[in-house]
């Protein structure tokens, strides 16, 4: 599974969309079109108004790149994002989908049930 990684963007939501679209949507792109992998984007940490937006692009590369999957994380911890790409990886029906991670650690309830 690739991860990219979506830092350094603008701090309001439809200027962080718009640089997001502008810059990183076509490496993203590239990136899915050079590999046959699955892909999850890693965004840093932003409030609620950047939901949205985030939530529509993981969607419709989802849609767009079908039968891998396309799913993003929102996160500056280290082991929460490596937490969350291990579940990932074992859910093989999650694609789409924008998980907003915190430091609370799910990995080892989420690991027990499988």
């Amino acid at each position: 599974m690739a991860l990219v990684r979506v830092s350094a963007l603008p701090e309001g939501a439809l200027d962080s969309a718009a640089a997001f679209h502008a810059e990183m949507l076509p490496q993203v792109r590239a990136a899915l079109a050079a590999s046959g992998e699955d892909l999850v984007l890693a965004f840093e940490p932003a409030d609620h108004e950047h939901r949205g937006w985030r939530l529509a692009a993981v969607q419709q590369l989802a849609r767009e790149h079908a039968p891998r999957r396309v799913n993003a994380i929102e996160s500056d911890d280290e082991e929460a994002i490596a937490a969350a790409l291990s579940y990932i990886d074992r859910a093989p029906g999650l694609t789409g989908q924008l998980l907003r991670l915190d430091r609370n650690g799910a990995d080892g309830l989420l690991s027990s049930a499988s």
